[in-house]
């Protein structure tokens, strides 16, 4: 079966885990800005800005859901093949 996949063919699952991934990592740089001020001495940003900071929760989430469909898309793959 794996020999009829084309390399480049995106299985269920890869876009949540690429958008996952991309929500984290602008997480993370909302973090690093926003917690930069505290660690300078400067003013820090408004409390609201802290909220950004979800977003790597937000992107973990989104590659979890992401890698559990494919896991499950393989699941239903294996099943049709033993049959």
């Amino acid at each position: 079966m794996r020999d009829k996949t084309q390399p480049n063919s995106a299985e269920a699952g890869d876009r949540l885990i690429r958008a996952g991934a991309i929500v984290f990592f602008a997480g993370a740089v909302a973090t690093l800005v926003t917690v930069a001020p505290l660690l300078l001495g400067t003013t820090p940003f408004p409390t609201y800005m802290f909220g950004l900071s979800m977003l790597m929760g937000v992107g973990f989430l989104l590659a979890g859901a992401g890698v559990f469909r494919s896991i499950a898309a393989g699941r239903r793959q294996a099943r049709a093949a033993s049959r």
